[in-house]
């Protein structure tokens, strides 16, 4: 065999190894990419858990500025609803509140469950528009929710908003406080509460809110 065949077996079998290890180096890349969507949304809702949610979040702030709007929710009488209903109702209220935050927020904001009954949206939301989106927001999550057994659920959330031109600054943690401020600020009012730059220094036990600052308040009354 010639020095030259010899070459050209060598190359021929080294693309053969680099060939066959590329396959389930293929196949292990594509499997990790796949647990990473599975493990990156809540099994339950659909939405993004905290570390997915928290990534988009930054980035739309960083990418969009003042056109954003961070949005905490958190469910009213949620424990009232798994006492008279069951668990699997109050799963059933968790996912129809999870859809009706998608929809409302569409394709390109970062809708996430943060634990419990507790979710977060932030979204771009051209300032003069926020006060009609929020009140809208309010009147969905109001829907009453009907369960599989054609039982229905009368439910509502509490919903605070804050944007980086009011509280100063496009730091999620910041924007995520004082919408959460706001929130409480008008809980089980039936109303969207819009954040101050009051809210983003209310003193806060385990991460929620103490005091009651000035508000602005939008939204359908109870």
């Amino acid at each position: 065999m010639s020095s030259l065949l010899r070459v050209q077996g060598r190359i021929g079998q080294r693309t053969l190894f680099l060939t066959t290890a590329a396959v389930p180096l293929t196949g292990w890349a594509v499997h990790v990419v796949a647990l990473y969507k599975q493990f990156a949304k809540d099994p339950l809702t659909g939405l993004l858990r905290r570390d997915a949610y928290t990534a988009r979040a930054r980035r739309l702030l960083a990418r969009h500025g003042d056109d954003t709007a961070v949005v905490m929710v958190d469910q009213d009488h949620f424990k009232a609803v798994n006492d008279a209903f069951g668990h699997a109702a109050g799963d059933a209220v968790l996912a129809a509140t999870a859809a009706r935050l998608t929809a409302w927020a569409g394709p390109r904001a970062s809708v996430g469950r943060l634990g419990g009954d507790e979710f977060a949206v932030v979204v771009q939301m051209p300032s003069a528009r926020l006060e009609q989106r929020l009140a809208q927001l309010v009147s969905m999550l109001r829907t009453p929710v009907v369960l599989e057994d054609d039982r229905t659920v009368a439910v509502a959330a509490s919903v605070g908003a804050a944007t980086p031109a009011v509280v100063g600054s496009r730091d999620l943690s910041l924007l995520q406080r004082a919408a959460d401020a706001a929130l409480y600020d008008g809980k089980h009012s039936g109303r969207a509460v819009l954040a101050t730059r009051q809210h983003v220094t209310v003193p806060s036990i385990n991460g929620r809110r103490a005091g009651r600052p000035g508000t602005a308040v939008w939204g359908r009354a109870a």
